[in-house]
């Protein structure tokens, strides 16, 4: 009976290292897959979502500006005709 106890421990030992060992070769995989994408990435010249949101800001802003300016022409134009 004693080893049959020490066989399960064994085993059970045996398995907890190899999904210990899974677990660390998940974690590789992932870093690289990420690094792989990340480089992928930044070989395109992608904007990221910061840079992306700053330009769109700056439009906005040129858009009203310009509305404000035709408004202000169209009153300058109505005053003259």
């Amino acid at each position: 009976m004693q080893t049959r106890n020490k066989f399960f421990d064994d085993v059970s030992q045996m398995m907890t290292n190899a999904m210990g060992v899974a677990q660390g070769a998940k974690d590789e995989a992932e870093n690289a897959m990420k690094g792989l994408v990340d480089r992928w990435l930044a070989d395109r010249d992608f904007v990221t979502r910061e840079e992306f949101d700053a330009v769109r800001a700056m439009a906005q802003k040129a858009r009203e500006e310009n509305e404000a300016l035709k408004a202000r022409l169209d009153k300058l134009e109505a005053k003259k005709g």
